[in-house]
């Protein structure tokens, strides 16, 4: 059986020419509208794409002979999961491609903000040597607490392995704590945490989860990273606890502001006030979403793909 698979998005060439090899018979068009994608998409069984645009009904109903899609990347929400289920199309993801990835940039962003790296590069570059006002935090002796214990999670958290720190995870999964990390219930995490880093997708529970409410049960201030999905946190609501010492810092690889591509964020003329005060503050560390975009994840997430693929039909 000919299987075409057509590339909607750029990747590395290792996904292009392994796929190739295997027999698959590759095409690609990443500058054609969704509408015209969809005019053409039913000559194709298989689909691969970053974020391009959303895989919704309309797509999927006029993908007639379409078997897989495959997501380069760890998270599957630009595509209707459950419309694609009815039509036994099978779901391909990569978290296991950038997951090391994420895990060191989140591991930076804490020791970037502990040590106030970024604003004490800011000030000797404008002629300010100030020792006092940088005097940093230590990680040990910290309780380090993780928001969702999948790929992600449980890569940070190999990662502290190395400090004198104590592991808590919390996750909608029963069991899923391990050597490096105990599962509490939320009301212990909330009780205990020093640091949130969360590593969750973006769903229905998800969405908005750091709020006004949430971020208010907790017993002690804490530093906050998002390294996930930015409509988790409730910018606005993050603001107003850092202004109030609630949260003592955050690191925002993610914002509430992104587009679906995750490509663009600077297209609005009017810049909500909340991300206003982020830009200028100095316990905020933003990247653009960059936590799973090291050069080695981007060769790893294509292989992760060919490997699914190939399984899929070359048993």
């Amino acid at each position: 059986m000919t299987i075409k698979i057509l590339h909607i998005d750029s990747n590395h060439s290792l996904l292009w020419n392994e796929l190739q090899k295997s027999g698959f018979i590759n095409h690609s068009d990443f500058t054609s509208s969704k509408e015209e994608i969809e005019a053409k998409i039913q000559d194709y069984q298989g689909v691969v794409i970053r974020s391009r645009f959303k895989i919704d009904k309309t797509f999927l109903d006029k993908a007639t002979n379409l078997q897989f899609i495959a997501r380069v990347g760890a998270g599957l929400e630009s595509i209707d999961c459950e419309h694609a289920a009815s039509k036994n199309i099978t779901l391909i993801a990569a978290p296991e491609g950038n997951r090391n990835a994420v895990a060191e940039h989140t591991l930076g962003m804490i020791l970037s903000i502990f040590n106030k790296l970024n604003q004490a590069d800011s000030e000797i570059r404008a002629g300010h040597w100030n020792r006092e006002s940088n005097r940093g935090q230590e990680l040990d002796g910290k309780t380090v607490g993780i928001i969702g214990y999948g790929n992600m999670g449980k890569s940070f958290a190999k990662k502290l392995r190395g400090f004198d720190v104590e592991v808590l995870c919390y996750d909608i999964q029963e069991n899923v704590g391990d050597a490096n990390a105990k599962q509490v219930s939320l009301a212990e995490f909330q009780q205990k945490v020093d640091v949130v880093s969360l590593h969750v997708p973006w769903t229905s529970e998800t969405n908005k989860m750091v709020n006004a409410d949430f971020i208010n049960g907790f017993l002690k201030p804490f530093w906050v990273i998002n390294t996930s999905r930015g409509k988790n946190i409730v910018t606005a609501d993050l603001v107003t606890a850092m202004q109030s010492g609630k949260i003592l810092g955050a690191g925002l690889d993610v914002l509430e502001y992104e587009k679906l591509s995750f490509e663009t964020l600077f297209n609005d003329k009017n810049t909500p006030e909340a991300f206003q005060y982020l830009l200028k503050a100095k316990n905020a560390i933003l990247t653009p979403h960059i936590a799973g975009w090291t050069f080695e994840s981007h060769e790893r997430l294509a292989q992760v793909i060919v490997d699914k693929i190939k399984a899929k039909y070359l048993r």
